[in-house]
């Protein structure tokens, strides 16, 4: 009877030692991916059938790389990426060619985030505004707490102004509203 004990123990602790040594598996891809996005944003979740949101758009845009490069410098890729829904007005790389030498590059320094995040944020309304939507006198109030001014005059749409809308792209998370100047916050 002893000799039975012994051996279902022993047969026992084989079997834990054996069940125990199974290497683990590694997560499938789609679970990394997740695991991925919840740690780096909504801008890391990968999707190839949606429509393409407002950062996704201007990354794809040779008009807007100086855009997207101050959108990043201002660690303002995720907040763009979200549900939204935003309108932006999206100056062009001319756009920002047309003001001071050094301002842009000024900018685009870590210790000038907060300055060039209240710029970008004067360039965002949270909703969608359609072209259609934006009448002459009408003020909006942008995502930094500032005002613009719109007026339109022979069919054209200004902001402010100085900058002209000169294209509309709806977005899976809201409008870019393609712009030809910069538009910078009292």
């Amino acid at each position: 009877m002893k000799k039975n004990n012994y051996f279902i123990v022993a047969s026992s602790f084989v079997i834990l030692i054996a069940c125990n040594s199974e290497t683990p598996k590694e997560p499938a891809a789609k679970e990394t991916e997740v695991v991925t996005s919840a740690i780096s944003g909504q801008s890391a979740v990968v999707d190839d059938v949606s429509a393409k949101n407002i950062v996704q758009v201007a990354i794809g845009s040779k008009d807007h790389t100086t855009l997207v490069a101050a959108v990043k410098a201002a660690e303002l890729v995720d907040v763009l990426s979200n549900a939204g829904p935003f309108t932006v007005f999206a100056p062009i790389n001319e756009a920002f060619a047309k003001l001071p030498a050094g301002t842009v590059e000024g900018l685009l320094k870590p210790e000038k985030k907060e300055a060039l995040q209240d710029i970008l944020q004067y360039h965002v309304v949270v909703g969608v505004l359609q072209v259609d939507a934006l009448q002459d006198g009408q003020t909006l109030g942008m995502v930094n707490g500032g005002n613009v001014q719109i007026t339109k005059k022979d069919g054209k749409i200004s902001l402010n102004g100085t900058a002209t809308i000169i294209a509309s792209i709806p977005t899976s998370n809201g409008i870019i509203h393609v712009i030809d100047a910069v538009l910078l916050p009292k």
